[in-house]
């Protein structure tokens, strides 16, 4: 499985490194990006993964302050935590809060991004796949879409990843449609992706649908 950091550095021909492939994976909410995402990197790839590192984040002192001071000790549980889900409901409702806890989030996303990116690159690594949800949304801040070789969208029915995040992040049925209201619309995310991987089956047929991509990038790599 791939790693979200880098492994050793290859030595190949004779200690050189190859130059890193980057992929970006489009689409929309609980359509698969991450599954997709692995599966691009394969085993000696890396995974660039934007929602694991606001998690990291989230483990902050400071950041979990400023957070129970501006939206109050109803956004943590009864442990002390930070509740993210109660938070998102809470962000999601207030557009101005949105925007202030983005204001905080995404520019120490952006940096870690291009910080490990750059690493991967260093080490060596053969390709790195951009697991990005707003990756088009805020390309003029980060201008990551640039730095890939390929974009790929996940093409996944309305109805199945509304299913899928009823019943694996235990979301109201219409919460998909009213997050991605906010969002980038679909249709443009698909005209800017290169190559598109449907996923509305089951995990072999999404396997056989990423073998097919890799072996159109690495048949135009060579």
């Amino acid at each position: 499985m791939a790693s979200d950091t880098p492994p050793p550095t290859p030595q190949r021909n004779g200690g050189s490194k190859p130059r890193t492939r980057v992929y970006g994976v489009l689409g929309g909410i609980a359509s698969g990006k991450s599954a997709v995402a692995r599966g691009l990197a394969g085993v000696d790839g890396l995974v660039l993964d934007a929602d694991a590192i606001v998690g990291e984040l989230y483990l902050q002192d400071e950041l979990q302050r400023r957070i129970r001071e501006t939206f109050g000790p109803a956004v943590f549980d009864s442990a002390g935590r930070l509740d993210r889900p109660a938070l998102a409901r809470v962000v999601f409702d207030d557009p101005a809060a949105r925007k202030l806890l983005e204001s905080w989030i995404h520019p120490a996303v952006r940096r870690e991004l291009r910080t490990r990116l750059e690493a991967a690159r260093h080490a060596g690594i053969g390709r790195v796949v951009l697991d990005v949800p707003l990756l088009l949304e805020n390309e003029s801040e980060h201008h990551l879409p640039e730095e890939c070789d390929a974009l790929i969208f996940v093409d996944t029915q309305a109805r199945v990843r509304d299913l899928r995040a009823v019943q694996s992040r235990g979301w109201e049925s219409g919460e998909v449609a009213r997050r991605e209201a906010l969002q980038m619309p679909l249709a443009r995310k698909r005209s800017r992706a290169h190559h598109v991987v449907t996923n509305d089956g089951d995990a072999a047929q999404l396997r056989t649908a990423i073998e097919t991509v890799l072996r159109t990038l690495e048949s135009r790599e060579h």
